[in-house]
């Protein structure tokens, strides 16, 4: 499984047109802290919904899985793999290590 470091995400989004940041995390969750990045698409997924909406995600667009820690993203990232998407990273330790690391106004939880 790809990871990616949240220290790496910037540089990875602007080395990477068209990726897209895929959220699985809870509603409820998505409304508390979210990443915002020029140049990289979201679209948010709660995990559970991932297997009936996979033909909603291009299997070629390169994208980098989300979530609280890392271990649900890694998880989906695991499944795409599985379906065919070669291109998929996981935001390792998740918008936590964002907050913690990267930007300290997204809030923690």
């Amino acid at each position: 499984m790809r990871q990616l470091h949240v220290g790496q995400l910037k540089d990875f989004a602007a080395s990477t047109p068209g990726a897209l940041l895929l959220d699985v995390r809870e509603p409820w969750e998505v409304a508390l802290a979210r990443i915002e990045l020029p140049g990289l698409a979201q679209r948010h997924v709660p995990m559970r919904e991932i297997p009936d909406r996979l033909s909603e995600l291009d299997p070629s667009q390169p994208v980098v899985c989300l979530c609280h820690h890392g271990a649900r993203s890694a998880q989906v990232v695991t499944f795409l793999e599985r379906h065919g998407h070669d291109h998929a990273y996981n935001l390792a330790g998740g918008i936590d290590a964002w907050s913690a690391l990267v930007d300290p106004q997204v809030p923690r939880y």
